[in-house]
């Protein structure tokens, strides 16, 4: 980036539930601080508004679902010197991605009077299948000190640091006691991406998978271990096919669970 001017940014949105764009908001103070050290010259939900900027970064929330959204990503890929898609809908299509499995327009037809005035695509997409991302962000949503590591690696001519860990790592240096070997509940914390704080079984829930596949995932031991405790394939299926869905691994886990329940 040029050193003599600020780094120009902006964070645009696609299908989602603007969750990702409030952890940029949700920042607070460290969001002033930001604002102070590069030019945001485009966040609708903030305040600047011009889709058209030509930009250092660009920061893309959603997934991919209309023909107009192609559009969108292609027009903001050619004016972004670098891309980064955030959260889960941007990674791996979102929970509107669960529709890829079924027949979207019978859906539609169900729901509207007048079918014909929804113009949707027959898959939602992550950002990736369509434009060159250079970095992603997992999560759903994504959280703010993830966002600010991001930036500053950014600022520092570094680049970013994709965290693969996975989340039984942060139980373990949280000293949280594991609940899948404590009290024999099914958790997805051996496969799913670290970066949460590991917030649902420090509460003493189990995972469900919301950041993303990590590296390296063992989902056939994982879902070996899930027979164990007693799911079936449509249970099993159920815990691969979530918020990730359109993941790779979890797609692929997903597909073998499922030829187990039709065996």
């Amino acid at each position: 980036m040029d050193a003599t001017r600020k780094p120009r940014v902006a964070v645009h949105k696609f299908s989602s539930c603007d969750g990702c764009q409030l952890a940029f908001l949700n920042l607070g103070e460290p969001l002033l601080e930001l604002a102070g050290r590069v030019d945001l010259v485009h966040f609708a939900e903030a305040g600047p508004f011009d889709p058209d900027a030509e930009v250092d970064v660009a920061f893309v929330e959603g997934s991919v679902s209309t023909p107009e959204d192609i559009e969108r990503i292609l027009h903001i890929r050619a004016r972004s010197r670098m891309l980064i898609a955030i959260g889960a809908c941007a990674t791996a299509g979102g929970i509107q991605a669960l529709r890829n499995g079924a027949d979207g327009a019978a859906w539609v037809a169900q729901l509207y009077s007048h079918p014909d005035a929804i113009d949707s695509l027959a898959h939602s997409t992550p950002i990736a299948t369509h434009v060159k991302v250079d970095f992603e962000l997992w999560g759903c949503p994504v959280s703010g000190p993830q966002i600010l590591q991001v930036v500053n690696s950014l600022l520092l001519g570094v680049a970013p640091r994709d965290n693969a860990d996975k989340v039984c790592t942060e139980c373990k240096r949280q000293g949280h006691p594991c609940v899948m070997v404590t009290r024999g509940v099914p958790c997805m914390g051996p496969v799913t991406r670290a970066g949460c704080g590991a917030l649902c079984p420090g509460l003493g829930r189990d995972c469900y998978g919301c950041y993303g596949p990590a590296e390296n995932a063992n989902t056939d031991a994982l879902a070996a271990q899930f027979r164990a405790l007693g799911l079936d394939a449509a249970a099993i299926v159920h815990r691969f096919q979530s918020i990730n869905s359109q993941a790779p691994v979890f797609l692929a886990a997903a597909g073998k669970a499922e030829m187990t329940r039709d065996a």
